[in-house]
């Protein structure tokens, strides 16, 4: 496998270097060494980890990679985020992971040896520090060297371009996680698109029971997440009054999860009126209307990459009409019920199907259906679903939908464990253009969502301090406006 070196900058803007000034950009640079007691966070976690993943796969090489640099437009590159695997497995959760890989080599009847193939730090000599964009110290920060690596993480580092070597001639049984590296497919004769979905698998099952330290790590971007709610009520005045005020309330929400954790989960909601109609609805490009409903879909990841995830549909004018208020309790409602429905041994699908009988029983009682509740219900029906479409929730952890690779039976069709973590968010997407539906109904979207970890006896709802109901929460923003 060959990778590309780190180049020089060949922008038609970049400055010519002299060969005096190339000589002089190598000498006379202080020693900048990391503290020798730095670890990854978590750290006493990530050897257990390794350890699970280990038995699953006895004798078989396992490759995981951080992944690659993505560009956005001509020479700068999106932000980067380590893949989720990878993280997980090593701590490591910076900008600077970007083309890491680790290997798990088979090691006989000691399970796996892990090594993790790094790009050492640029060094003071040749050009690279201060004039590759895209690796040079000087362009994009300073990386760890191998040995400060091995010392955060406790692995054995090697140098990335010892990867190829590794992939080169006889090898054992391998696995990789593809479809994130391009270089690492092509190295081990998979295709860039293919995946190993038995290693993918297996690597988003280990991560369905969150440790302790992880229900932490989660609860933390919960609170954020909560002073990022708050903040948003308070910037109200000024988003009504600006004419992207979607956008407004979007920078609002994104500077708390800048300044508190690595940003937001996902990219924010922020959809007011008809808006909120579109469950994926992120231009956020509209103006706010005072007498409308704001859903506010938004998360602060923390800078170990665990995510929050949590909805409030709230009032503009700071109090909800009675057409707003008989919508948003019939979805209260339905929330109530699937996170009455939350236990250890329970059904993941148990806290979905309760949601939804509340809302079919309660779209019937308005006479939106026009058929019994049982019947719409029906697999052979399904008629509610034109008015909430959705799923009502789904695993949370380091992906705000965690664990997406893991098999049907240990997941969407699997029973729930103490540790999980999950949201629960039933909502109504009511459309402007819909005329099955009165007109004081069309254009309203309400959901609310919150996170939730499994307990013995059954769940705790870490969001808990964000109002729920109407009365607290007209309250609540009444507090924060004043």
């Amino acid at each position: 496998m060959t990778r590309p070196r780190p180049g020089l900058a060949a922008g038609s803007h970049d400055l010519a270097v002299s060969p005096a000034l190339d000589a002089f950009m190598g000498t006379a640079w202080a020693a900048t060494p990391l503290p020798a007691d730095q670890r990854v966070p978590g750290y006493p976690e990530f050897a257990r980890r390794r350890a699970r993943l280990s038995a699953a796969f006895p004798g078989e090489r396992l490759i995981v990679p951080a992944g690659r640099l993505k560009v956005r437009c001509n020479d700068l590159d999106h932000r980067f985020r380590p893949h989720s695997a990878y993280a997980w497995l090593t701590g490591l959760t910076g900008e600077d992971q970007a083309d890491h890989v680790l290997v798990l080599e088979p090691a006989g009847p000691e399970g796996h040896e892990p090594v993790l193939h790094v790009r050492p730090r640029s060094p003071r000599s040749g050009g690279e520090f201060y004039r590759d964009r895209r690796y040079g110290e000087f362009w994009v920060g300073r990386r760890p060297d191998l040995d400060e690596t091995a010392r955060l993480t406790g692995l054995r580092t090697e140098h990335l371009d010892d990867l190829g070597k590794l992939l080169s001639g006889p090898q054992p049984p391998t696995r990789v996680l593809a479809g994130t590296d391009a270089l690492v497919d092509e190295a081990t004769g998979r295709g860039s698109f293919t995946q190993d979905d038995e290693l993918a698998a297996v690597l988003s099952e280990l991560r369905l029971v969150k440790d302790t330290w992880e229900v932490q790590q989660l609860q933390l971007a919960v609170d954020h997440t909560v002073a990022g709610f708050e903040d948003v009520v308070r910037a109200l005045p000024a988003a009504l009054r600006h004419h992207r005020g979607e956008r407004w309330i979007e920078g609002v929400f994104d500077l708390r999860a800048r300044a508190e954790g690595n940003g937001p989960s996902y990219t924010t909601i922020a959809a007011s009126g008809a808006h909120a109609c579109v469950l994926h609805w992120i231009r956020n490009d509209g103006a706010l209307d005072p007498n409308a409903l704001l859903l506010l879909d938004a998360g602060v990841e923390t800078d170990t990459l665990y995510a929050a995830d949590i909805t409030r549909t709230l009032p503009l004018s700071g109090t909800f009409t009675p057409v707003q208020r008989q919508a948003y309790e019939l979805v209260l409602a339905a929330q109530s019920a699937g996170i009455a429905a939350l236990r250890p041994g329970a059904r993941f699908r148990d806290f979905h199907r309760a949601a939804m009988r509340v809302i079919a029983e309660g779209l019937a009682d308005w006479g939106v259906l026009r058929i019994p509740a049982d019947q719409a219900l029906a697999e052979d029906s399904g008629l509610y679903r034109r008015y909430t479409l959705c799923g009502s929730g789904h695993m949370l952890g380091l992906d705000y939908h965690d664990c997406a690779k893991a098999r049907a039976d240990r997941y969407v069709d699997g029973t729930l464990e103490a540790g999980m973590v999950l949201t629960v968010e039933p909502g109504l997407y009511l459309q402007p253009d819909d005329e099955t539906l009165p007109l004081e109904l069309r254009g309203l979207g309400i959901r609310i969502e919150d996170d939730l970890v499994i307990t013995e006896d059954g769940a705790h709802l870490m969001s808990a301090a964000l109002p729920r109901t109407v009365p607290a929460i007209e309250s609540w923003m009444s507090t924060l406006l004043s």
